[in-house]
């Protein structure tokens, strides 16, 4: 009787302490206006030199860190939310030459290998689990440049007991946090603790890799949870452009060995079909070739002229860019189109950040 007794109370024990770890958790899973909010507030002020601390509508923030600019003009910010929860903020793209040409330099890379940034250093980097997974290799290097810095801080802030942290970015920041956030979950554990608690909202983000790597960062965001938030109107979450092939599909598929199952057809169908597929097939890896020539080699070469001691990587053989993240749609309806009007001087008017608040405290419950 005593033993069942004593098995009983460690059970309620363990429930209850369970319990409690979680109600102390000040995050949750879901998307949160307010919250999203308070981050593109936030954004506005972490570009503005001197400011430590400000109050938007929800929290009030303290700034932590301001990394140095790396690698084609990336940088970083850390805060510290007044309920401890860390928030990393990468930068967008600035009007800066080299800032463009990382969003050019589209060419895929696998999402698992090296990255030769200089003489000095090799980046060893693992995005995704899986082998087909890949990668915009612009984007590639912005996170090689920044991931030293991030892992370093969040280490320190780990150690003073700060367990939860926000990845935020929009535009490129946003495709940036992606990337980052797929970078810290593969982190092996003496490089950076896992029971870390991430929330990642991808603002404005364009497309960050292939189908797999998108297939991978929802599987592993699909606890904490990663939201791509996107104004219906704004050109920039859907590039960059993409092109499918054979390579981008899975193994078992009735495309690859199609010539097995028409067999049995008339030979005239079977003539047909293989005309047809060959050209499909030839025009979409002709396609890619070109992608590789025009937004790899002939990009690398400007860039090479910031980062000379870069080593031009080997590209994947796709360019099937794909979303990821959970979307959170602001719908661009005839009120806000009335409001925000397209002209051709202005091809990044749905893309700002007011526009998308527009829409948030159109559709959400929002403070002005």
């Amino acid at each position: 009787m005593k033993s069942i007794l004593r098995i009983a109370f460690l059970f309620f024990v363990f429930c209850f302490s369970n319990q409690l770890s979680y109600s102390q958790q000040v995050l949750r899973p879901g998307f949160d206006a307010n919250e999203y909010a308070d981050l593109l507030a936030l954004k506005y002020d972490s570009l503005q030199i001197g400011t430590t601390v400000i109050k938007t509508p929800i929290h009030q923030y303290r700034l932590l860190y301001e990394s140095p600019e790396v690698g084609l003009y990336n940088r970083c910010y850390f805060w510290m939310r007044d309920d401890n929860v860390i928030v990393l903020c990468i930068r967008g793209t600035i009007a800066k030459s080299e800032s463009w040409l990382e969003n050019l330099y589209s060419a895929m890379v696998p999402a698992q290998g090296n990255l030769q940034i200089n003489d000095s250093t090799n980046f060893k980097y693992k995005l995704s689990a899986g082998e087909n997974a890949c990668v915009h290799v612009g984007w590639m290097i912005g996170l090689a440049h920044l991931a030293p810095c991030i892992v370093t801080e969040l280490n320190k802030y780990y150690k003073s007991g700060n367990r939860e942290v926000i990845i935020f970015g929009h535009s490129q920041g946003g495709v940036l946090s992606y990337l980052v956030r797929s970078y810290l979950n593969y982190l092996p554990t003496d490089v950076l603790p896992t029971d870390i608690y991430y929330k990642t909202y991808c603002s404005a983000a364009p497309k960050p890799g292939n189908l797999q790597y998108a297939y991978d960062f929802d599987f592993i965001t699909r606890v904490g949870g990663a939201y791509r938030v996107v104004n219906s109107a704004d050109w920039v979450p859907e590039a960059p452009f993409t092109l499918q092939t054979t390579y981008d599909i899975n193994e078992v598929n009735p495309i690859t060995n199609y010539q097995e199952r028409i067999k049995s057809m008339s030979w005239i169908v079977r003539a047909y079909i293989n005309n047809a597929y060959k050209k499909m097939n030839n025009n979409a890896n002709t396609g890619v070739k070109y992608y590789q020539k025009y937004f790899g080699h002939l990009v690398y070469q400007q860039i090479k002229k910031t980062l000379p001691q870069l080593k031009e990587p080997e590209y994947a053989p796709s360019s099937y860019f794909y979303p990821a993240g959970t979307p959170v749609v602001l719908f661009a309806d005839n009120e806000y189109n009335g409001k925000f009007k397209f002209e051709d001087s202005n091809l990044f008017i749905h893309h700002k950040f007011d526009t998308y608040l527009f829409l948030l405290r159109k559709y959400y419950s929002i403070p002005n």
